[in-house]
Order: C-alpha cells, then structure tokens, then sequence
C-alpha cells in the first residue's frame, strides 16, 4: 500500500531542521574560541532563522498539495524519512553529545560541515517535490546552504 502525504508535511521537516541549526549554531558560538569563530556560528545561526522563515511561508503557501504520484510510493516515502532521521541534527542527540564532550573548535567545523550536507542533500530532494512556482525558494537556500558549506571548509584551513 502507497503512502501518500503532502508536500506541506516536506516543508515542515524544513523548518524543523532550520530550527535544530539555529539551536547548534547558537550553541557552538557560545563555545567558540575566537571571535571569529563566534562572528561566523552566529551568522550562521542568523541564516538558518531566515531559511525558516522561508520554509515556514512555503508550508502555508503549499497547504495540502498532494505530492505527484511518482513520490507517493512507499519506498520514496521510506527514502525521505531516512533523509530526515539520519540528519546529523535528528541522531538521538549525537550533536550535543559531541559538543558537551568537547571545546575543540574543528570538531564544531566539522560537525557543522556535516549538517550543512545533509541539509543540501534533503533540500535537492525537497525541489524535485514542489510546484514549480515554488521551486526558486528551495534553490535558493540550496545555494546559501553550498556557501555556508564553503565558508565553513575555508575555516579548517585558517586554523
């Protein structure tokens, strides 16, 4: 039997995930080293607040628009739920795990270049789901996102 669900309910793991980025990127500022380092986690944190303003306009924008049938099979279901549960931010509180255990600000590098990935990779799924008229706004953030993911590598080599 298909699952069906609503392009809405795509836009809403989103927002979730923006909020978790804002939460981690407010709390590695917090334990960064340098003010550099804290300059770059706080805009980070700032853009991940402006994306969920974004996705949360797109949700009320989306309503209950069915996703075409082509997404509506239950593996693709299966694929998108394993997008949003293996995000370095959705793994039982791995992230604040390794921020309790450590103040090392590579580490915090790292683990933010892995968000951001993950975040691209389920964003580029997110745009193949929506309207075309919405399609601009995910492709927006993607590209953001590839800048956040540049940015954040040019700081490993500045250390």
């Amino acid at each position: 039997m298909a699952t069906f669900f609503h392009a809405n309910e795509i836009a809403k793991a989103a927002v979730e995930i923006e909020r978790k980025g804002f939460d981690f990127y407010k709390r590695v500022a917090s334990r960064a080293q340098t003010d550099k380092t804290r300059e770059v986690f706080e805009y980070l944190a700032e853009e991940e607040k402006k994306h969920e303003a974004i996705f949360s306009s797109l949700m009320e924008r989306l309503g209950k628009i069915e996703l075409p049938a082509w997404s509506t099979n239950d593996e693709y279901a299966q694929y998108l739920d394993a997008l949003i549960t293996s995000h370095s931010l959705f793994t039982g509180g791995l992230a604040e795990k390794y921020m309790a255990d450590t103040d090392d600000e590579d580490t915090a590098i790292r683990m933010a270049m892995g968000f951001e990935k993950d975040t691209i990779l389920f964003f580029m799924e997110m745009r193949e789901l929506v309207p075309d008229s919405e399609k601009k706004a995910v492709e927006s953030c993607i590209d953001e996102e590839r800048l956040h993911l540049r940015r954040l590598r040019a700081m490993l080599g500045e250390q």
